[in-house]
């Protein structure tokens, strides 16, 4: 290879378009590449890689990204066919991070599948997100997120985190790897941990300030993952005081080579987040960070905004001797024998014949729904206000940024008699406001989406607003989920961890009573004030013990005397004629008659029967 080739193959990038000879996004191409096309932008630049986004045009949906993936392929290979396959990435964590969209398999995301605390629901999950990748021609997710949510600020990871626990992130995490790497190049992200930040690093330099001890917390992961046979490592562009307290980790030797390389014996692929970051962009060139990212220890220069620059940067370090040519060679092996070893070379393209039968399949589909369903966190349900009766009626609003309106159909079509009030934005207005509350005084509940609500002071009013009529106020928090510290009168909260329709799936069920609750909170949620813990990682309510109604009997014999109606004895179950509770027994001399099912305290029903009607004939003995 020339060293043109040898940067080319170590350089991964976004490409503008939806097929590899697509010219409608040639003004962009050209703006960051001075070529019109994708395939252009692969054969100037000789490139290692590319990286999809929805905003570059490139998933539009599964049968297009498979026909771009092949496109790009065979201009990669060349006309002889004997070229360098790509790797084509992707960031498809599943939840807030997902690049393509339905009719892919929409997952409830990371914190949801922490809620389970459940490594056969992460194993396929993994299996999910990997099959469906691989039939699309995509051979590597920047996956899954390591990271510990250990702090509640955190900008930018939160429900991209399954959880805070170190024991419980390295299972979930190793499973989700096994899972993937079934099909594709999984990335485990972003080391050494960027849970504990509270700046975002596409926006500033985070700087974490823990001892070794607590990093070491944080490392666990990573070090399951590098034991489990990860493909790949992604750097985080933080400082990590413990190790180096100049240089973020992804331009630090002692981070990437000294700890990931030497002490934790990492030998896969090491690979940047994206370089035009504002942790990197703003603090140095791109011919310096690129440069200082080879020297620390990566191999490939991710989504750097000045390809020209980067490439200019590391001829002009080879040429001084600042980086040797033999440095460059490790790293371009290291990604070819990854290539080899995923099969890359061995099956570059995907089978258009599979791209329906596994993206989005049915089986998929349920998989999420059941990881909905185990997710659901029931925090607080004073007086059992949950599950709501049959039919109810009930006030949908919330903070717009919490999306209620996908909720309030979904609880229609559990039979709720559903009122909607919506406004768009996060923080409710106080016109908003008092078209709630007005509405709140004629239903039999109110259900509220909040939406990181610890920093939203709007959404704090509305809910206490709303408690203050005394109709019951369900408050579903639809982030990260420390909401509840906020809310100390809202009747019943729980958290969805997610504004998808999948997300709601689970609370929507739970609140109806088809599901009991099952979901424990993967982190600790701290005091509205900081005085230590509300609600201790694991915490989780549900609704007691099950219980199946008996069906009610009706006899009908000719003769009005004759007809009767037998309320059976059922454990857990309350009947009620006319809102009153009706003894165990056989009942005659009715005209017709309705019965509800109700359960008991601490009971709950489960896809159950709960009422019945019957109207009696009146004829005479034949």
């Amino acid at each position: 290879m020339t060293l043109n080739e040898k940067i080319g193959q170590m350089t991964w990038t976004h490409v503008y378009g939806s097929s590899a000879n697509d010219t409608s996004m040639a003004e962009q191409n050209q703006k960051r590449y001075g070529v019109d096309t994708p395939a252009q932008v692969v054969e100037k630049y000789n490139l290692g890689g590319v990286l999809y986004f929805a905003w570059s045009g490139n998933t539009n949906n599964p049968m297009q990204i498979a026909k771009l993936s092949n496109g790009l392929q065979e201009t990669a290979m060349g006309e002889s066919g004997d070229g360098v396959p790509l790797a084509i990435t992707v960031d498809q964590e599943g939840g807030l991070v997902a690049r393509i969209g339905p009719p892919a398999t929409v997952l409830p995301g990371n914190m949801a599948l922490g809620a389970t605390f459940d490594p056969g629901l992460a194993h396929a999950q993994g299996e999910i997100l990997g099959s469906e990748l691989r039939a699309m021609g995509i051979n590597v997710d920047f996956a899954p997120v390591l990271d510990l949510n250990s702090n509640p600020d955190n900008p930018v990871i939160g429900i991209r985190s399954m959880g805070e626990d170190p024991d419980v992130v390295s299972s979930l995490g190793v499973e989700q790897i096994k899972g993937m790497q079934q099909y594709v190049g999984a990335a485990a992200k972003h080391f050494p941990g960027h849970g504990d930040t509270s700046v975002d690093s596409h926006y500033g330099l985070p700087i974490v300030t823990y001892d070794r001890e607590t990093l070491n917390k944080h490392l666990q992961p990573f070090q399951a993952a590098i034991d489990a046979g990860v493909d790949m490592v992604m750097t985080a562009h933080i400082i990590v005081e413990a190790i180096d307290p100049d240089m973020p980790g992804t331009l630090s030797h002692k981070v990437l080579t000294g700890l990931l390389r030497e002490e934790m014996g990492f030998e896969g692929v090491i690979t940047t987040d994206a370089l035009d970051m504002a942790a990197m962009a703003d603090e140095w060139t791109q011919q310096e960070i690129a440069v200082m990212a080879i020297q620390a220890g990566s191999d490939i220069l991710l989504n750097s905004p000045d390809i020209e620059a980067s490439f200019a940067g590391v001829r002009a370090a080879v040429a001084s001797g600042e980086i040797t040519e033999a440095r460059l060679d490790e790293s371009v092996r290291r990604i070819l024998e990854w290539k080899v070893e995923r099969g890359v070379f061995e099956k570059p393209l995907a089978d258009p014949d599979e791209v329906a039968a596994v993206v989005g399949n049915s089986d998929h589909l349920a998989t999420a729904k059941q990881i909905s369903d185990r997710a659901a966190t029931l925090l607080r349900n004073e007086e059992q206000t949950l599950p709501l009766a049959p039919g109810s009626s009930v006030l949908m609003v919330g903070a717009g940024s919490g999306w209620p309106e996908l909720m309030g159909p979904m609880l229609a079509d559990q039979g709720f008699a559903v009122t909607e009030e919506y406004e768009n934005g996060s923080s409710p207005s106080e016109a908003y406001r008092a078209r709630a509350v007005a509405a709140a005084e004629g239903v039999d509940a109110v259900v509220f989406t909040s939406n990181n609500a610890t920093g939203n002071t709007a959404q704090q009013r509305m809910v206490e607003e709303l408690t203050a009529t005394g109709t019951p106020v369900i408050v579903v928090a639809t982030r990260n989920p420390y909401d509840i510290s906020v809310f100390p009168n809202a009747d019943a909260v729980i958290n969805s961890y997610g504004v998808k329709k999948v997300n709601f799936h689970g609370v929507v069920r739970a609140i109806a009573g088809e599901i009991n609750p099952s979901g424990k909170l993967p982190v600790n949620v701290p005091r509205a004030d900081g005085g230590g813990i509300l609600l201790p990682l694991g915490f989780g309510l549900d609704y007691g013990t099950k219980a199946t109604p008996a069906d009610v009997v009706f006899t009908n014999r000719p003769g009005r005397g004759q007809d009767a109606y037998t309320i059976p004895a059922a454990e857990g179950v309350d009947y009620l004629i006319d809102g009153e509770i009706v003894d165990a027994g056989t009942y005659r001399k009715a005209r017709s008659v309705s019965v509800t099912a109700v359960a008991e305290e601490g009971y709950y029903f489960d896809d159950a029967t709960t009422s019945w009607s019957y109207t009696f004939t009146t004829g005479l003995p034949g």
